[in-house]
């Protein structure tokens, strides 16, 4: 479960004083109309639905609310004394490279840092032993990345001895630390900001959150996401064209969503070619009358063709556990792909029902593309905003956007629970309208 949102627990952080006039003054006051600093008083509700906000008032309480994220009047750190770091984590995901270049080109153009660490291969980049070579960071370094899919800097999974990381980043004089990656990559990073602030180090720990399947909470979406979706869809096409051009066809995708079923929602309202989606918010029963195996099978009887997507994370207790963990912890999934696909053809056989299965698994395919430009934009965006944030000495925060506005949320928060599918919100009832599936099979 989410921690206790009330408004204490959404404050962040501060290194001290601001006391330095942004770089960022002339170009603010060139805005036509000129545009205006924020204040750490700027801020947005983080419930903002009129039932939420009748009760609060009705009960006197203080409004929990995300701090708006923005440009300072006043910063922290002096740009011609600071140095910046980024680290790349986790699984890739599209927009990486975008994020990268966007922290770089506001970092140097716009507040005039001179040093830019690029931190190769993750968290290993901190440990000398792995024998990763720091890499400096300018504009034409980065430039071109964001035409590339994967990280320019490299990336790993698995957490480090956050003790040995602090030691190197103090040897290289960071300032700013800025981590993009998942949940488990943040909560490494608010473990450099707790271990930095009890050794009283003044470094400014900030996060972009990404995580490929949209499953982290107090944000509208993650970077990645909408590339994922559409490169999703060009899957499900491919699917579809397989199961209509053969007998008894099914064309079965396999997508991402270890614990959320937003990429194969997307995936399957976009392309309108879907019949059936199985996601890990909704268990549902292979067998009987009204389980999946039987209704495909009528569909196929009586439409010639089905299409199915199946998250990654679905049906996994029809598996069994399979006790093994990959490198940052996490339990490593059973294949309900094959598992599905070898279920389907032995129950087409018992019914002797023609069957041509083919069965699509595009994963690496979809996470390795360059980000789409609705993402670039997003990722701009995002590496904006972070560095205002480290500039201006906020720590223990991810950037990110919530309401179509752009604020602050505490690590803390951001890693306290995963977002996922609401069978009775709307999204889901999309699918079951789009796809014609029943509410549930049983």
């Amino acid at each position: 479960m989410p921690v206790e949102l009330d408004p204490a627990s959404l404050n962040i952080r501060s290194l001290g004083e601001r006391a330095i006039s942004s770089p960022l003054e002339k170009l603010m006051a060139e805005c036509t109309p000129g545009h205006a600093f924020y204040s750490d008083d700027h801020r947005v509700l983080v419930k903002h639905e009129l039932p939420d906000v009748s009760r609060m008032i009705a009960d006197g309480e203080e409004f929990p609310c995300f701090e708006v994220a923005g440009p300072r009047k006043k910063i922290y750190f002096d740009p011609s004394q600071t140095t910046c770091a980024i680290v790349t984590c986790g699984g890739l995901c599209p927009g990486f490279n975008d994020v990268i270049r966007a922290i770089v080109m506001q970092a140097y153009y716009r507040y005039g840092v001179r040093r830019i660490y690029g931190i190769p291969y993750g968290f290993e980049g901190l440990i000398p032993e792995y024998g990763h070579a720091i890499v400096n960071l300018t504009p034409e370094a980065v430039a071109n990345i964001h035409e590339f899919g994967g990280t320019w800097l490299g990336t790993s999974r698995g957490p480090q001895d956050v003790l040995r990381m602090v030691d190197r980043l103090q040897e290289l004089g960071v300032n700013v630390l800025f981590v993009i990656g998942g949940d488990g990559s943040q909560r490494g990073a608010l473990a450099i900001e707790q271990e930095a602030r009890k050794r009283g180090a003044k470094l400014a720990v900030v996060g972009v959150p990404k995580t490929i399947d949209n499953d982290m909470i107090y944000m509208d979406k993650s970077f990645g996401y909408e590339t994922a979706a559409a490169a999703a869809v060009n899957a499900v096409h491919a699917a579809h064209t397989e199961a209509r051009s053969a007998r008894g066809g099914i064309g079965l995708v396999k997508l991402m969503g270890r614990h959320s079923g937003f990429i194969a929602c997307a995936a399957a309202i976009a392309s309108g070619e879907v019949n059936a989606v199985l996601i890990p918010e909704v268990p549902f029963a292979l067998d009987g009358e009204h389980g999946f195996l039987e209704v495909i099978r009528q569909r196929v009887v009586s439409r010639g063709h089905a299409v199915v997507i199946v998250a990654e994370g679905a049906g996994q207790e029809l598996l069994g556990q399979t006790g093994e963990t990959d490198a940052s912890g996490n339990l490593r999934l059973g294949d309900i792909g094959h598992f599905l696909k070898d279920r389907l053809a032995d129950h087409f056989s018992k019914c002797k029902t023609a069957l041509t299965l083919k069965y699509i698994d595009p994963s690496y395919m979809i996470r390795s593309v360059p980000a789409s430009p609705q993402d670039r934009i997003y990722c701009m965006r995002l590496g904006q905003a972070a560095v205002h944030a480290g500039m201006a000495g906020k720590t223990g925060l991810i950037v990110a956007r919530w309401h179509s506005v752009y604020v602050h949320v505490p690590i803390a928060v951001a890693t306290s629970a995963r977002r996922t599918v609401d069978p009775g919100k709307d999204i889901w009832l999309s699918v079951l309208e789009s796809t014609g599936q029943p509410a549930r099979y049983y």
